[in-house]
């Protein structure tokens, strides 16, 4: 992981270049290295040692600005299997669930890494459950590799059917990006403490609406919500909506489970 304390670019760490077009381009330093485009090359070397922030110049005149990527930067641009949860709603999902140094999350459906990175960011340790190979190689490289190996230990991954049962243990959070995830809400309430919280992302409203129907008695404050991003232009006083906004990716379903507590009140009445 980038130690941000450390103001020079090193190898082995991630740069974000960045051209006179805003094309973003995604690299690993390394010594012997050169990042290369139709507009010549630049050595990894011109970079390393120097602060972010800088500009450099390729061999055939080209020049970039280097930073560090962020969090965002990396969704983004990394390698990936599965379609990932863009960054205009990993946030929210963190903020509605209530994503904190030490919540115990159970993740199923890992795709790519993004939300096991983000919430691994925000301090959670994550359970995951995920039906493919590949998907799961690709989301442990992704996490040790903007994170480092030891967000590894918070980030116990495995292969599995999350329709078919929930892993062992007790879980704050169970958070679902699968095509069915209305089928994990009875295992999800076997093993989710009274008053977690669940998330599901689903793309289409039909998912969201059958979330809803598995949502029993034992869950309460149910909502579901789509998050819109619409970035506006500035340029002096002239001051419109961009006419391109990243609109509908999917739909948040959140609820709280209080089935411990219900199931007392009914044996007492």
């Amino acid at each position: 992981m980038s130690d941000y304390s450390v103001s020079t670019f090193a190898s082995g760490e991630k740069a974000l270049f960045i051209d006179s077009k805003q094309r973003r381009y995604l690299l690993t330093l390394d010594d012997e290295g050169e990042f290369h485009s139709h507009s010549g090359y630049v050595p990894h070397s011109t970079v390393i040692g120097q602060e972010t922030g800088i500009i450099v110049e390729s061999t055939k005149g080209a020049r970039y600005l280097v930073l560090r990527p962020t969090l965002e930067d990396f969704v983004v641009e990394m390698p990936r299997g599965a379609q990932v949860i863009y960054p205009k709603d990993l946030a929210p999902i963190c903020l509605l669930g209530d994503i904190h140094p030490g919540v115990r999350v159970w993740e199923t459906g890992v795709g790519s890494g993004a939300l096991s990175m983000t919430m691994l960011r925000w301090g959670a340790t994550i359970v995951g459950t995920e039906l493919r190979e590949d998907f799961l190689n690709r989301a442990r490289i992704n996490v040790r590799s903007f994170l480092g190996e030891d967000a590894l230990s918070r980030y116990d991954v495995s292969l599995g059917d999350s329709y078919l049962a929930a892993p062992e243990g007790r879980f704050d959070r169970v958070v679902l990006d699968l095509p069915e995830p209305w089928q994990v809400v009875t295992h999800a309430e076997s093993v989710m403490v009274g008053g977690g919280i669940l998330i599901a992302y689903t793309p289409s409203i039909t998912q969201a609406v059958q979330v809803r129907e598995a949502l029993s008695k034992f869950w309460v404050d149910q909502r579901t919500l789509e998050v819109l991003h619409r970035t506006w232009h500035i340029e002096g006083m002239a001051v419109r909506p961009d006419h391109r906004m990243v609109a509908h990716t999917a739909f948040l379903t959140t609820a709280r489970f209080v089935g411990a507590k219900r199931i007392i009140e009914s044996k007492v009445q």
